[in-house]
């Protein structure tokens, strides 16, 4: 009976010390690269009035005037997560012109952010602040 007894204690303690236990240490933190997102933001002006003047923000480069015929476009890529955007047209010549039209938009990645049209010989202007 001792040899049975001592037999079962040999096959409970082998059945005990057999249980592996991993123990993984924590992952070091993964080196991670900041994503930067990119907007395009593109600027846009149309009417009846032979020349404009023409006038819009950039972060980069802040406010930029020029006198241009219509219609007018420009685009700029912003990395910023908040940048405000500006853009205004005013007519300076409207000779031979019966019905006086004057829009401007902007526009970020294709889609229309903010509009303003006028039907007057008075200065357009559409702002806003663009944030993801």
């Amino acid at each position: 009976m001792r040899g049975l007894f001592a037999a079962s204690l040999l096959v409970l303690a082998g059945a005990l010390g057999c249980t592996d236990v991993d123990i993984e240490a924590p992952l070091a933190p993964s080196p991670t690269t900041p994503v930067v997102t990119r907007d395009r933001v593109e600027y846009r002006a149309s009417g009846t009035s032979a020349t404009v003047l023409i006038r819009y923000a950039t972060a980069d480069d802040g406010l930029t005037q020029l006198q241009t015929t219509l219609p007018f476009s420009v685009q700029f890529i912003n990395e910023r997560p908040s940048t405000f955007l500006s853009v205004e047209a005013t007519p300076v010549s409207t000779a031979f012109v019966n019905f006086p039209f004057l829009s401007v938009q902007i526009y970020v990645n294709g889609t229309l952010f903010r509009e303003a049209s006028s039907t007057t010989y008075g200065t357009v202007a559409a702002t806003g602040t663009w944030r993801r």
